[in-house]
C-alpha cells in the first residue's frame, strides 16, 4: 500500500491537525518509514489532491486534509448548526489581538475608542482563540493577550507571518470577512 494513500486515511480519521512528529508515531519502526518519507508522501499526497474537492492543508499544528473553499455552500447544507455571526466588535477586538499582540484590555480600549465587552475576551477565550500570555509590568498587572495554534489551525495559517499586513486590513470590508470566517 503506498504510504500516500495511508496518510490520506489518517488525516480523513484525525479531529486536528497532525504534525510530522505525530504521523512518525502512527508506524512502528520494524515498518522503516521515516520523516523525510513521511513529508514526501505528504506533498505526492498534495500533488494527487489538485482537481479533487478536498486539499492537504499545513497549519500551526500540522497537517489536515479539508474541503476546498468552493465547495464550502453544498457542504453546509449537511450541518444542521448554522455558523456563528460575529459583530464588528468582536472582529476588530480579535484583529488588535492577533496585530499587535501581546496586548491589553486597556490598549484595545486605547485603539478601538471604546470599551471592550466582556463577552468578546470570553467568547475568544472560550473559542481558544485566544489565551492570556502574561501580565504587564504596571500597576495592576492587566492581563496580555495573544492568540494560540487554535486561532492559526482555524484561519489555515501556519504562522503569523502569514497574517494580511494592517495597510490591507484598513480597507477591509467587514461583510466579505464574515463570509470567509463563516466558511
Amino acid at each position: 500500500m503506498e504510504l500516500s494513500t495511508i496518510l490520506q486515511a489518517i488525516l480523513l480519521t484525525a479531529d486536528q491537525p497532525l504534525s510530522l512528529e505525530q504521523l512518525e508515531q502512527y508506524f512502528l519502526p520494524e515498518e522503516g518509514i521515516s520523516r523525510g518519507a513521511i513529508r514526501s508522501a505528504l506533498h505526492t499526497l498534495q500533488t494527487a489532491s489538485a482537481g479533487q474537492s478536498f486539499e492537504l492543508k499545513e497549519t500551526a499544528s500540522g497537517f489536515r486534509l479539508q474541503t476546498r473553499v468552493e465547495f464550502q455552500p453544498w457542504v453546509q447544507r449537511h450541518h444542521d448548526e448554522r455558523p456563528q455571526k460575529y459583530s464588528r466588535a468582536f472582529l476588530e477586538t480579535l484583529a488588535l489581538i492577533a496585530w499587535r499582540q501581546p496586548i491589553t484590555r486597556a490598549e484595545i480600549e486605547e485603539v478601538r475608542g471604546v470599551a471592550v465587552n466582556a463577552n468578546v475576551i470570553k467568547t475568544l477565550l472560550e473559542r481558544d482563540w485566544v489565551r492570556v500570555i502574561g501580565h504587564k509590568d504596571v500597576p495592576g498587572r492587566p492581563e496580555m493577550l495573544g492568540t494560540t495554534r487554535h486561532f492559526l489551525d482555524y484561519f489555515n495559517l501556519k504562522s503569523l507571518d502569514e497574517l494580511p499586513s494592517l495597510a490591507d486590513m484598513q480597507t477591509l470590508d467587514v461583510d466579505k470577512l464574515q463570509l470567509e470566517l463563516l466558511g
